[in-house]
């Protein structure tokens, strides 16, 4: 498995045709900063689009339904956003946890159902800032991961972990260095226990108001593996600030 930090960017509700510019402006800088592996998820309307236009950097979905296909009117399952494009898929984002209430064996189904696809998976997990306040937040987390990852063979191969704090995402607060560090080892001593040695190579993403201004410092944390970028995706000249702090991670 690929060491390269791996930086995605995350649309969310944002984007029409006229964002294909900004998608082929972030390939083209992926193609000269070869360090960083890139990758963007557009919502499912520009999957195709954005896989067309931008060729040398991965596009994923934002989620997908766990079944292949039925009654399941606005959803859209893995098989279809793979036949559009996709390579990837983000599941388990705090968003949909906290505004669909879905659950960690949901986003475990849906996981494996990205898995059968040929897909690969980014596993969202995060604590509340109750859940810091009062202490809970290594236990939480851990128990999002054992409940949401896939256990199928040869998952772990396909997976990638996004730790996002539910308060810093879209707040402009990121946690201390000091705290991401503890989180994001106790995540790869989890992931340890759950898949063994395997578990040493997933890499672990950090998620939470992550900007040029603060990428460098955040991606030289130790076991921070790249980063989870909402707003400061959604252009080039932003987003190509935190793939540069990226490149240059291993040169400091």
């Amino acid at each position: 498995m690929t060491t390269r930090p791996f930086i995605v960017g995350n649309w969310k509700m944002h984007g029409t045709r006229s964002m294909l510019s900004e998608a082929r402006a972030i390939d083209r800088a992926a193609e000269r900063l070869i360090k960083v592996e890139v990758a963007l998820a557009p919502p499912f309307t520009l999957i195709h689009a954005v896989h067309k236009e931008a060729g040398l950097i991965a596009v994923g979905a934002q989620d997908c339904h766990p079944a292949d296909g039925g009654a399941h009117t606005g959803d859209v399952s893995a098989i279809m956003v793979k036949d559009a494009g996709a390579s990837f898929t983000i599941v388990g984002h705090s968003e949909r946890r906290a505004g669909y209430g879905e659950t960690n064996a949901l986003v475990k189904a849906k996981a494996e159902a990205a898995i059968a696809a040929g897909m690969s998976v980014i596993v969202c997990v995060g604590e509340t800032e109750d859940d810091r306040a009062a202490g809970k937040h290594v236990d939480v987390v851990t128990r999002q991961l054992k409940g949401s990852l896939p256990d199928s063979d040869g998952a772990a191969e396909r997976i990638t972990v996004a730790y996002e704090p539910v308060w810093a995402i879209g707040t402009g607060n990121t946690a201390t260095t000091d705290d991401i560090a503890a989180m994001h080892a106790a995540i790869r001593a989890k992931l340890v226990a759950l898949y063994g040695e395997v578990g040493e190579a997933i890499r672990i993403l950090y998620g939470g108001s992550v900007n040029a201004g603060n990428a460098a410092e955040i991606l030289t944390t130790p076991d921070v593996g790249g980063a989870l970028v909402g707003g400061a995706s959604l252009t080039a000249e932003s987003f190509l600030g935190i793939i540069v702090a990226a490149a240059e991670r291993d040169e400091a």
